[in-house]
């Protein structure tokens, strides 16, 4: 993902010195067809990323003031042009140490939500992934971005409590 301005001036001041950044993860569900009858198995919305070549679902930095819902919507919409909304939160976790390999170190508690799609055909929106697509979640792309599996699991389970790690 670009590196927000809002962090480009903290490492003004800051350096490499590890950053504890809230971050969000959206799992973008389809559950049925454009007819409105239901699919086999739900979609899942996925991006290719272009740093390392793996799927993913769409994940973010929340902006200062931002509310996590909020920016869970504005990622999916601005990284494959998909409106989506919030469900619910469907897990809480830590990433753990983010080294870059320009120095930069993170640490980034997320929030993954369960979201619902509402409309639009999945296209490319930035630089940050070189594919976008539909995928039945029992038959997803390889390789893939580990943890994401975890995250598209608890958003399945449609009305379980929040899950925390």
């Amino acid at each position: 993902m670009p590196t927000p301005e809002f962090i480009k001036e903290l490492r003004k001041d800051i350096g490499h010195k590890p950053l504890f950044l809230p971050g969000v993860t959206a799992v973008v569900l389809r559950r049925t067809d454009h007819d409105g009858a239901p699919l086999p198995s739900p979609e899942v919305l996925l991006v290719r990323r272009s740093d390392n070549g793996r799927w993913s679902v769409t994940s973010g930095i929340l902006e200062p003031g931002e509310e996590p819902g909020s920016s869970a919507a504005r990622e999916v919409l601005e990284e494959t042009g998909i409106e989506s909304r919030p469900v619910r939160v469907a897990g809480v976790s830590d990433h753990g140490q983010v080294r870059y390999p320009n120095g930069d170190e993170c640490w980034f508690t997320d929030i993954a939500f369960e979201m619902e799609y509402l409309s639009g055909e999945p296209v490319i929106g930035d630089d940050e992934s070189t594919d976008v697509a539909w995928f039945p979640v029992d038959a997803l792309p390889e390789p893939f971005v580990e943890p994401h599996r975890e995250r598209i699991q608890w958003a399945l389970e449609t009305g379980a409590p929040t899950r925390f790690r």
